[in-house]
C-alpha cells in the first residue's frame, strides 16, 4: 500500500527537490500524489502555479491536480525571490515544457483540500512546506476539515535556532502567522520539521554532479545541476550554509520523514505561535521547563542524521533518471 499525499508548496528551490523526491518515491510505488496545492509564498501564487505545473510535467505527472494558491493581502514580510528567482527556480522556467494546467480555470488549494479530505478521510498525509494559508483557509471554510487528514507534517519554524527572516522566525510561520496558529489548533498530532534540523541539509553541488552521471544527457539531471548550481550562489552570498558550497533543502525534511523516519528523533511538544511582537511575530515557541503539560499538539524534530537523509534523497533522484 503507497501513501496517498497532498503537497501544499510555494515552489521554491527547496520546495522543487522535495517534489523530485516525490516523485522518485511515486515512481518507485511507494506514493501517491492526489494532489498539489500551491500556495503563495517564495514567490506569488501564479508563479508557484506554474513551477509546479512544469515540475510534475518534467516528471510525467501532468494528470495530477493543481490547486492555485489562496492569496493572502496582510503580508508584512517580503517574498524569497531573491533566493529562489523570480520564476522561482532561479530562471531556468525557459527551459522546461510550458506549465500544462491553467491557472484560471484551476480550483482554489482550499477548495481542493476540503474535497479530496472529505473523498478520502483518514487516508491523506497533508504535506505542508509553503506559509500555511492554505490549510487555514480551508479549516475556516470547512471548521474541523484538517481532523480528517491521515497526519500533517509541516516545514516551518524555529525553536532552539535563529530564525531566516528575522532574528527569531522562520519564512513560511512569519509569512501569514495568524495562519499557522490556526492550523497548530486544529489538532494534536501535528509533525513539525523546523530550521533547528533542515539547517544541516546542505546539498552540494557534488551530490547533482553524482545524480547527473546516471544519465548525463537527460533533461532533468541537467535541471538539477543547473538549479543547485543558482541556489548554492544564493545560498553562499546570504550566508546560509557557514561558507559550505551548496544550499539547504529544508522542504525535503518533510518527505524524509515519511520514508526514512529513522533519520530523525521527535519529541512531543505544546507549539506556540506568536502573532502580535514588534520583534518576534512568526516565532515558534515551545515550553521546555519540567512542568507537567496536558496541551500538546505537536512532534517536533530537533535532532537529524542529516548525512544519511541526504544520501537517500541522492539515491533516490538518481532512480528517477532511470528508464
Amino acid at each position: 500500500m503507497s501513501n496517498k499525499i497532498i503537497l501544499d508548496t510555494d515552489p521554491g528551490g527547496d520546495d522543487i527537490f522535495a517534489l523530485l523526491w516525490l516523485q522518485s518515491l511515486i515512481k518507485q510505488g511507494c506514493a501517491e500524489l492526489v494532489a498539489v496545492t500551491t500556495a503563495q509564498g517564495n514567490v506569488d501564487a501564479k508563479t508557484t502555479f506554474t513551477c509546479a505545473s512544469q515540475i510534475l510535467s518534467l516528471g510525467k505527472l501532468e494528470q495530477v491536480e493543481l490547486g492555485r494558491g489562496v492569496v493572502f493581502q496582510g503580508v508584512e514580510i517580503a517574498d524569497a525571490a531573491y533566493i529562489h528567482g523570480v520564476d522561482g527556480m532561479g530562471g531556468l522556467s525557459q527551459t522546461l515544457p510550458p506549465a500544462k494546467h491553467d491557472f484560471s480555470t484551476a480550483p482554489a488549494s482550499d477548495d481542493l483540500i476540503i474535497d479530496k479530505l472529505n473523498k478520502h478521510p483518514g487516508e491523506i498525509t497533508l504535506i505542508a512546506i509553503a506559509p500555511l494559508t492554505n490549510l487555514a483557509a480551508a479549516e475556516i471554510k470547512s471548521p474541523g476539515i484538517l481532523k480528517k487528514a491521515k497526519e500533517i507534517i509541516i516545514m516551518g519554524g524555529a525553536f532552539q535556532v535563529p530564525g531566516n527572516v528575522t532574528s527569531h522566525a522562520e519564512f513560511n510561520i512569519a509569512f501569514n502567522a495568524k495562519a499557522a496558529k490556526k492550523v497548530f489548533s486544529s489538532r494534536n498530532d501535528i509533525v513539525v520539521l523546523p530550521l533547528d534540523i533542515t539547517k544541516q541539509l546542505i546539498f552540494t553541488p557534488y551530490m547533482a554532479e553524482e545524480i547527473k552521471k546516471i544519465n548525463p544527457q537527460n533533461q532533468l539531471s541537467e535541471f538539477i545541476l543547473k538549479l543547485s548550481e543558482f541556489m548554492t550562489k544564493t545560498t553562499l552570498f546570504y550566508r546560509e550554509t557557514s561558507g559550505i558550497p551548496g544550499f539547504l533543502v529544508h522542504d525535503a525534511a518533510t518527505i524524509a520523514y515519511l520514508f526514512y523516519p529513522e533519520t530523525l528523533f521527535l519529541q512531543r511538544a505544546k507549539v506556540e505561535i506568536e502573532t502580535q511582537g514588534n520583534f518576534s511575530k512568526g516565532q515558534t515557541i515551545v515550553d521546555g521547563r519540567h512542568f507537567a503539560k496536558t496541551d500538546v499538539n505537536s512532534w517536533v524534530a530537533l535532532q537529524a542524521n542529516a548525512i544519511n537523509l541526504l544520501a537517500v534523497l541522492v539515491e533516490d533522484l538518481k532512480f528517477l533518471l532511470l528508464p
